[in-house]
């Protein structure tokens, strides 16, 4: 961290345990590359379905901050998404312009033809997936994983090799498998907690198992998480602790289900509580928050960690009070012009006086103490939601989320199986309506 630095607090009335010495991971990589799934993980949000001029306007942002890897999407889906790949490909970016493939040549040859840097092939590896999905052998899918890194190695590609399920797989497995793909020209191999099962202290601990041995001293481990119990930020971060140096993050935690790793959580965590610089342009994270937010059209949370509309709000008379006399430091991990937003000031029944001296200073408006207490006393006076009211704006505003997502609504499917096929389910209207989007 710097010192006196405008944006990180740091100062004499200050402790940082996280920067002690022995609080600081002996195995934790002295450089870490962001590897971005916006627009692959994060595309696969429900609902979601960018155009070209879209995809490329974030990936260009993203490109600017600063990320290493950028997965564009996925050529084999359709003809139009291997066209914007092959596009964006071609845009002459300086990260790494990746696309995935499973592990068959025609997946792969999509890939190719787009002329991307890097095709990370991923594969389910736990037993439940072998047996029950998939249905073959661990050594059936082992050839099928090494045949496939080796076709897109020969045709000098970076290749990856991304364990699907990895978190609920034997390590005796895991180890088998990465130690196979790196042999036959792996770049990196990717451990995924593809449910987001894992807590902080069991992904430490298997990180640290694959990488405490001497084979994988200078291999690349990037870690890919999911957010279903709210850890993936956490999980990230304990598989980078014991080497891990590629994690993938989506811009506002977006993607299947619960989310991803988010973006901007990451790098800041790195950043203030590590002091890992990370590459990336802090001050463009916020930007880059809204412009994604905008073009998915899922909004964020207001609680949102960082880029949240509440992140730097203040109505409490006594925070209002701390920040104006002793700093943004006495309530604020860092500066929010550190990512590029302002502090904003909420006049409520919370509110104090210093809010409204504030408030008034900006105004330039100069009143005696009596008059700001009359002032007080009127803003603090009750002004009640009606809770019917409060419920039916909330089901409008659902209904018109509803209306702007991309996929397919059950009516509809109904109609293309009809004119496609002919056929008419008989389906009752309650049915019905528990698939009311079908993606």
């Amino acid at each position: 961290m710097n010192k006196n630095s405008d944006f990180i607090y740091d100062n004499e009335y200050l402790e940082n345990f996280n920067l002690y010495k022995d609080n600081i991971p002996s195995k934790i990589p002295k450089k870490i590359q962001i590897w971005d799934e916006t627009l692959r993980d994060g595309q696969q949000t429900p609902g979601v379905n960018l155009d070209f001029d879209q995809t490329i306007e974030i990936a260009r942002l993203l490109d600017e901050i600063g990320v290493s890897v950028i997965a564009v999407g996925y050529p084999a889906v359709s003809k139009e998404e291997k066209e914007t790949v092959k596009k964006i490909a071609s845009d002459g970016f300086k990260a790494k312009i990746a696309a995935p493939a499973r592990a068959v040549k025609s997946d792969i040859n999509h890939s190719l033809d787009c002329n991307v840097d890097e095709i990370p092939i991923f594969f389910p590896i736990s037993d439940l997936a072998l047996k029950k999905v998939i249905k073959i052998s661990f050594e059936d899918a082992l050839d099928r994983i090494c045949t496939a890194i080796q076709y897109s190695v020969d045709h000098g590609v970076i290749t990856d090799f991304i364990a699907m399920d990895a978190s609920r797989t034997k390590i005796e497995k895991l180890d088998k498998l990465f130690r196979a793909a790196f042999e036959v020209g792996a770049n990196k191999v990717v451990i995924a907690d593809t449910t987001g099962f894992l807590r902080p202290v069991s992904m430490s601990y298997l990180v640290n198992e694959i990488k405490k041995q001497a084979f994988y001293e200078k291999k690349c481990i990037s870690i890919h998480c999911h957010n279903d119990l709210g850890l993936a930020n956490a999980n990230t971060l304990a598989a980078i602790e014991m080497g891990a140096n590629y994690p993938h993050v989506c811009v506002n935690g977006y993607g299947e289900r619960s989310g991803n790793c988010a973006l901007e959580e990451l790098v800041l965590s790195l950043e203030i509580q590590y002091g890992i610089k990370t590459g990336i342009k802090m001050e463009k994270l916020y930007e880059l928050s809204q412009l994604t937010e905008n073009l998915f059209g899922l909004p964020l949370s207001i609680h949102k960690p960082i880029v949240g509309m509440n992140s730097f709000s203040h109505e409490s008379g006594l925070h209002v009070n701390a920040i104006l006399t002793g700093g943004g430091e006495t309530i604020e991990p860092y500066s929010p012009r550190l990512i590029g937003r302002r502090r904003r000031y909420f006049v409520g029944k919370y509110s104090g006086r210093s809010s409204i001296e504030h408030v008034l200073k900006l105004l330039n408006v100069e009143l005696t103490k009596e008059e700001i207490e009359k002032i007080l006393i009127e803003i603090k006076k009750p002004r009640y939601i009606k809770e019917k009211e409060a419920v039916e704006t909330m089901n409008k505003i659902r209904k018109e989320l509803l209306k702007s997502y991309s996929g397919v609504p059950a009516t509809g499917f109904l109609k293309i199986l009809k004119n496609v096929t002919g056929k008419i389910p008989n389906i009752d209207k309650k049915t019905l309506n528990e698939y009311s989007v079908i993606f």
